[in-house]
């Protein structure tokens, strides 16, 4: 149980004062704590990493521990008083992105997903309240899931912020979900291939796919990486686009205009975009005054009208198709100096105002070889099958 433990802390040694992932890292702890691990438990001696300083007191972890996985150390966030949360300060200096350490990782779970991509530890937990989970995954080439809102609790009062988990692969996060929703499975070993563990997931699934859902301003080549990996998806058969406006797949045989035949995606005439793409409310406004606690009656009003409406949309896309497909961020990763004007949320937040579970998997990248994620979306409570989904989706997503 120990030697899983000792071979993360000596990664860690060896590979954090460049990445600077971690603000404590638990030398005498950790090792301690595997030595008495049961190793009848389902992640006995399995290492992994707590978002900022307060992770270890988190739902999530107590319920990994519980599972014989064992804590060792803190990762970084952003520092105090920061208006954009993109970044990381660890115990060495600003967390880098592993690809490009001019380059931020992405945050808030910033230091999380480095550990992750740089090989540190095999899991690391983290926390979404408006893509915090989900960019720094998109950005380190790595798996990022953000559990439903309300699904496991959260110290959030605003509800907006949810669980979430950041692993290597979509297979890997498989014992994290088992684990913390209390259903424990045989043990299994995270270094095994998980990918074609029996599920009964039924391919191709149908999605919708929106580039910018109706109001971001994406990268064109940010953009073109992520309908790339859409297209593979649809040709390798995992999933066939649906048009957001056609509601009858489900109730009626499929008819040749009720779904997109994948060679018309690749035509000039049929640029991935439906003639009526599913489009939502741009969320900032709301999310801004539900997260500033705004006391102004006309801005709550106005909020709870945009939460509203998008809730109403996203409700009728998924009774007819159990999949949402998006770019995770609009843009690349920004430096270390600022986002700029591009919201790096813009894709994201809207589903910690609806409480849908989606994840981030990696879809490759831009021509300066920056990563680029591709954002599922499930149903509310849908976590198990959205998991399932980006198992399949991750083998084709990137080249």
């Amino acid at each position: 149980m120990t030697e899983l433990v000792a071979e993360a802390l000596a990664r860690i040694e060896r590979l954090d004062p460049e990445l600077c992932a971690f603000i404590e890292v638990w030398d005498d702890e950790a090792p301690a704590r595997a030595r008495t691990v049961d190793r009848r438990l389902p992640l006995a001696g399995v290492p992994f990493a707590v978002k900022g300083p307060s992770g270890i007191r988190s739902y999530a972890a107590e319920r990994l521990i519980a599972a014989g996985a064992v804590p060792v150390g803190s990762t970084a966030v952003p520092g105090p008083g920061t208006y954009w949360q993109t970044w990381g300060q660890g115990r060495h200096g600003r967390t880098v992105n592993p690809y490009r350490a001019d380059r931020t990782p992405g945050g808030s779970s910033a230091g999380s997903a480095v550990a992750v991509a740089a090989g540190m530890v095999p899991l690391a937990t983290g926390s979404d309240g408006a893509g915090s989970v989900r960019i720094p995954a998109a950005w380190c080439g790595v798996f990022g899931l953000k559990t439903t809102n309300g699904l496991l609790p959260s110290p959030d009062r605003t509800g907006l912020a949810s669980a979430g988990v950041l692993t290597r692969s979509a297979a890997e996060a498989r014992p994290y979900l088992r684990c913390v929703l209390g259903a424990y499975e045989p043990a299994y070993d995270l270094t095994d291939d998980l990918a074609d563990e029996p599920t009964a997931l039924s391919l191709p699934v149908p999605a919708v796919y929106s580039p910018d859902l109706g109001y971001a301003r994406p990268d064109p080549e940010v953009a073109s990486v992520v309908r790339a990996a859409v297209e593979r998806l649809v040709t390798a058969g995992v999933v066939r686009l649906v048009r957001p406006e056609d509601a009858r797949y489900a109730e009626a045989p499929r008819a040749p205009n009720d779904l997109l035949p994948p060679n018309d995606l690749l035509t000039p005439n049929n640029p991935l975009t439906p003639a009526d793409p599913f489009v939502l409310l741009d969320p900032r406004e709301a999310w801004t005054t539900l997260r500033g606690g705004e006391t102004s009656r006309t801005a709550r009003a106005r909020a709870a009208e945009v939460r509203a409406e998008n809730d109403r949309r996203l409700d009728a896309l998924f009774a007819r198709a159990p999949l949402l497909l998006t770019p995770v961020t609009p843009n690349r990763p920004h430096g270390h100096e600022g986002p700029g004007e591009l919201y790096s949320t813009a894709l994201t937040w809207a589903f910690n105002l609806s409480g849908q579970p989606a994840a981030s998997i990696p879809a490759g990248f831009t021509a300066d070889g920056c990563p680029v994620g591709l954002q599922l979306v499930a149903a509310r409570g849908a976590d198990a099958a959205l998991l399932d989904m980006a198992v399949a989706a991750e083998k084709h997503a990137a080249p």
